[in-house]
């Protein structure tokens, strides 16, 4: 599923009227609603009280119900106040407020639904939890890069052409991988809320290799971060080996690209003959520490006038690179590659070393023709409207950049 792919349609919960995509909160509720003994749900956020229902109505029926959340937002946010939170939290409250929706996280505790947060482990959290994965049954496993909020859906509250930030969904049928998230979430859990203290999370948890599994008449092959800088098995190592495989196209749609090795192994490819795509989400583009700029052969200082180290910008720059067009308010969320149009790198694995090393995350790498063939279609939509070359935004900041540092970059 693609919540704003062209070709289908549903009646968005924030306006009433039809709108462009597929409804992804639609997807999970029907799964959930199908699960018959166990629902494991690993999720950074969640805000939709209709998915929380339909957890509930699996726990009164019997079904074993348990939540994983990001400690950042596993306090049901009805409770809280403005005063005394960081300044995006407010706005997070503000735009939940608008809504006029339920509490997901107080329907949750009211009816009993057991949940904990990368709190549990004693500490003070991992980087981030953000893992985006739902267990059915240790049959099936929902997954990809959306959190379970209206933002990550549907679309922001009072924000009309928002249609949610560009994700995706993926339902994998197959016991052996099943099992392979279920061991997973059973590191985060532990003995569960009141129990041994026992949870791990971040590099607290014992550190896995690439596991493989059969997925139909296909392979999956899924890591789970973080693991320490100095281990040969990270994330980043996995997608690295990945790319270098390539020998005809690279497809990639980005929320975060911020690891110069990869940049790097992308330059040899391109050398190579591969042709290669790039899209970034535009927030995230023209940050001084963005690889999407070495592609187009910038390097932008930040705040201090400084470069970031190691830092390669590109001779020739790479002209198929660009930020897409989105609805206003929303982003591109993404993290996925399309390698010669057979191979798909998904998950909830941003391209940076925070998710490498800190977070606790899903990467995916599924060998399949099939699969590939609806990313690239997903693709073509964002690069159709793409823009590739020196954005306004861009242009601003680069001149803004000459104006404070001059020759004085370090």
């Amino acid at each position: 599923g693609f919540n704003q792919r062209h070709g289908s349609g549903y009646i968005s919960p924030l306006s009433g009227r039809w709108r462009p995509g597929d409804n992804l909160e639609q997807q999970l509720i029907a799964a959930i609603a199908g699960a018959q003994r166990e629902l494991l749900l690993a999720v950074q956020e969640l805000t939709l009280p209709a998915i929380a229902e339909a957890l509930i109505e699996r726990h009164r029926a019997g079904v074993t119900v348990k939540v994983v959340l990001e400690n950042n937002y596993s306090a049901p946010w009805s409770r809280q106040h403005p005063a005394g939170l960081p300044a995006h939290q407010q706005q997070r409250l503000r735009r939940l407020q608008a809504l006029g929706w339920p509490d997901a996280i107080a329907l949750l505790e009211r009816a009993g639904v057991p949940l904990l947060d990368d709190t549990a482990d004693g500490s003070a959290g991992s980087g981030l939890m953000h893992h985006k994965f739902l267990v059915i049954d240790r049959q099936r496993v929902l997954t990809g890069s959306a959190n379970f909020t209206s933002s990550g859906l549907h679309g922001d509250a009072g924000q009309a052409s928002s249609r949610g930030n560009v994700n995706h969904l993926l339902q994998l049928e197959s016991p052996e991988l099943a099992g392979i998230f279920a061991e997973e979430f059973e590191q985060l859990w532990g003995d569960g809320p009141g129990g041994k203290p026992n949870s791990r999370f971040g590099l607290g948890k014992h550190s896995r290799r690439l596991q493989q599994a059969q997925l139909g008449s296909n392979r999956a092959s899924v890591l789970f971060a973080p693991h320490r800088r100095d281990s040969p098995h990270h994330g980043l190592a996995l997608i690295r080996q990945q790319l270098d495989q390539a020998k005809q196209s690279i497809d990639l749609a980005l929320f975060v690209f911020s690891a110069q090795e990869l940049a790097d192994v992308l330059a040899i490819k391109r050398e190579q003959g591969v042709e290669i795509r790039v899209l970034v989400d535009p927030g995230f583009a023209h940050r001084s520490y963005s690889e999407w700029l070495d592609l187009k052969g910038l390097a932008m200082a930040d705040h201090r006038c400084r470069l970031e180290a190691n830092n390669n910008p590109w001779e020739t720059p790479l002209e198929t690179v660009g930020v897409p067009r989105l609805p206003r308010g929303d982003k591109l969320h993404h993290k996925f590659a399309v390698i010669d149009n057979k191979t798909v790198i998904t998950g909830s694995f941003n391209w940076s070393p925070a998710a490498a090393h800190t977070n606790d995350e899903t990467l995916l790498v599924i060998d399949s023709p099939t699969l590939a063939a609806h990313f690239s279609r997903e693709m073509e939509r964002l690069w159709n409207t793409a823009t590739l070359g020196k954005t306004p935004r861009l242009e601003r900041k680069l001149h803004r950049q000459q104006q404070k540092c001059g020759l004085s970059l370090q």
